[in-house]
Parts: C-alpha cells; structure tokens; sequence
C-alpha cells in the first residue's frame, strides 16, 4: 500500500522511511520471542535485507508492517534452525532442546495470534456462531436457538469461518 509500489520500483528513499519507521517494531517483536539482543539485531537486519530483496514479490494489497512481521517471523525461525544445527554439530546438546523448544513456542504463538486476528475479523454473526461452537462447546442447535436461526444456518457460518482459517493458514505456510 503505502511505500510498497515505491519500494518495488526500486526507491531507495521509500524503503529507508520504512526501515527507520518499522526497525524498532520488528527488533521488538524478535526480542519478545527469543529474549536474546544478538538475535534480534541479526533478525532484524536480514529481515530488511529480505525485504529489499524480494521487493518485487511484495504483495500491494496487504500493509507493508503485516507482510514485514512475516519475513521477520520467518527469518527468526530459520536462523532458530541453524543455530541449533550449528550446535548440534559442534556437540552442545544442551542447547539443543532449548532452540526446539523456542522454534516450536514462536510457531505456536505466531499461528494462534493470526488465527484469533482471523476470527477476529469475520463478519460479525459468523464470528459469533464460531466462537460459541468452538470457545463455548455449544450444539448447532443449541447456537441456532440462541440467534433464532437454523442449524443449517449454523453449519454454514462455521464452514465458511473454517474455510476462511484454512485459506489463510495456508498461505501463511507457503
């Protein structure tokens, strides 16, 4: 959207405003998840690198900070990876189980932010029927008499809510 048509055009003015408005966002977010300085100043760094990179490949209808925070995830996670190959070359077992573990909690978290934000932004019924089905362990019936809807009604909002999490999960995976 904004500075993302600049940035593909190759704007090296438009993809510093970027850097300097985005940098301590990301470093933040690295930092939360990992609690180490080293790697979020490594994270953030190749994440603009990435970005730079594959400017051509930015999507202009989704916000530059959204498609940023998905680049950092993924370059968090893959430099996860090769630290604990690294160290399980060099024999440090101990650390091992730790950067599993922290490559693991990251995915988890990450995936359970994005799918709440789906949910989050369903349409209103089809959030609530959802929400009440999966969250509060409601029946199809007892969902339907609660809005005064079939359950027909019921199955078909949360088919589309489950085909909408499914598309997105999916193209987050890719």
């Amino acid at each position: 959207m904004e500075h993302i048509k600049s940035i593909k055009s190759d704007n090296q003015k438009s993809f510093n405003l970027v850097y300097e408005q985005y940098h301590t966002q990301i470093y933040g977010f690295v930092l939360k998840r990992t609690q180490s300085e080293y790697i979020a100043q490594e994270v953030t760094q190749l994440t603009f690198i990435r970005l730079w990179n594959q400017r051509a490949k930015l999507d202009e209808q989704r916000v530059i900070l959204v498609q940023l925070f998905g680049m950092a995830r993924q370059v968090m996670i893959d430099l996860l990876r090769k630290e604990a190959a690294r160290f399980k070359y060099e024999g440090q077992t101990a650390v091992t189980p730790f950067t599993d573990s922290l490559i693991n909690s990251v995915e988890s978290k990450d995936l359970l932010r994005i799918m709440e934000m789906d949910i989050q932004n369903m349409p209103n019924m089809r959030r609530k029927v959802f929400e009440l089905s999966r969250k509060e362990g409601l029946s199809h019936k007892e969902i339907a008499a609660r809005f005064s809807i079939s359950t027909k009604t019921v199955e078909q909002h949360i088919s589309k809510a489950l085909l909408q999490l499914k598309q997105h999960l999916y193209t987050i995976m890719l």
